[in-house]
């Protein structure tokens, strides 16, 4: 199964990712996360993206497109997977609607996860106590959800009318328990 999870940072799309990906036994692929992991390989592009990462800039779209088909192209996705964090502007989308067509890769599902934004920064303020994070104080949580809303709100907007048929909106202000049972309804239906 190939799945795209939508949502503001905070949503609860990545702790569901883990959940769903081990329950339907697919890989979770979160572009922070694969980030992460091609920063430790070593080589010219980890050489790359820590020059890019570590002078506080984003990642071009360009280069983060190769990152994700490398990932794509590799034998853990055989099975499928969630993406999560990808696409986030337009122009990903572009090229991964491209690489979709090219590759034969048919998405199953796409999920968007809707939540007011009061919750979000709520949720991400206790996380960062419980986690002692201090990237996620209030005046970044305003920067990432106003990113959200000027280049990933557009995505989800362009899969909702292009994949109508497979688009599903889930209310992430539920429990995370209830969240994890109406996603795996919608993900199980339409299963042989």
């Amino acid at each position: 199964m190939k799945i795209i999870f939508f949502g503001p940072p905070g949503s609860g799309k990545g702790t569901q990712a883990k959940l769903i990906a081990k329950n339907l036994n697919i890989l979770h692929l979160s572009s922070g996360d694969i980030l992460r992991d091609k920063l430790k390989d070593g080589g010219d592009l980890s050489i790359k993206l820590n020059k890019i990462m570590s002078s506080g800039n984003l990642l071009s779209d360009d280069l983060l497109n190769q990152i994700i088909v490398d990932k794509l192209n590799s034998k853990i996705c055989s099975n499928g997977f969630i993406l999560d964090g990808y696409p986030r502007t337009i122009s990903q989308a572009e090229f991964f609607l491209s690489l979709t067509k090219n590759k034969k890769i048919n998405i199953d599902k796409i999920i968007d996860f809707k939540i007011d934004f009061k919750t979000v920064q709520n949720r991400i303020l206790k996380r960062s106590e419980q986690e002692k994070r201090d990237d996620d104080n209030l005046n970044v949580i305003k920067i990432r959800i106003n990113k959200y809303i000027e280049e990933t709100y557009p995505v989800s907007k362009f899969f909702s009318n292009k994949f109508s048929n497979i688009y599903h909106l889930i209310d992430a202000s539920k429990e995370i328990s209830q969240i994890q049972k109406e996603l795996l309804k919608i993900l199980k239906k339409g299963e042989n």
